[in-house]
């Protein structure tokens, strides 16, 4: 709604002076009727409205399809990593546990099993270790973090020892 300059009118109350929109008269009172809504109008307003609501939400389903399917493609790599790693070398102590079995077992199966248990718990013992090593980086990286974000306080001249010191830096400031 478009205001005129005849549509207002200055005000000087106690001289504070400000302009106001004119108040209507008795006389200019009378509503103007507003003309009978045109329904095809109404239609196409209302079909816009649902047209721009449903791509909002197209387009904000597909930001979290599209995160998902980054999360799941993030897993599947590490998922093909691990096991796409290569034998781990065999402890000494893993081998003469295998070589008492190759010898006590008659059976070529239980064998073939033994050594594909054996890479598979020191596959996965691997992959334990390179977790712990990635938390153990991660916490030594909080704990930098924490303690500079702690220095500025630790500085502050309120824990000097002496209280004409404390008393001294705070006058300087």
């Amino acid at each position: 709604m478009e205001f005129n300059e005849q549509d207002w009118e200055l005000i000087n109350d106690d001289g504070f002076v400000y302009r106001r929109l004119k108040r209507l008269r008795p006389e200019s009172a009378v509503p103007a009727a507003d003309p009978p809504p045109d329904p095809a109008a109404e239609a196409k307003a209302r079909r816009e409205r649902k047209k721009n609501l449903l791509l909002k939400l197209k387009t904000k389903y597909q930001q979290e399809i599209d995160h998902w399917e980054l999360l799941s493609n993030t897993l599947q790599a590490l998922k093909d990593r691990t096991q796409n790693q290569p034998p781990v070398v065999v402890s000494p102590v893993l081998d003469q546990r295998v070589s008492v079995l190759h010898e006590n077992s008659s059976d070529l199966t239980h064998r073939k099993l033994a050594g594909t248990l054996v890479l598979q718990v020191e596959a996965q013992e691997a992959t334990i270790s390179e977790i712990s090593r990635f938390c153990d980086v991660v916490e030594t990286l909080c704990d930098a973090e924490e303690q500079r974000l702690r220095q500025p306080f630790i500085d502050l001249p309120i824990w000097e020892p002496n209280p004409r010191e404390l008393i001294a830096s705070l006058l300087e400031d």
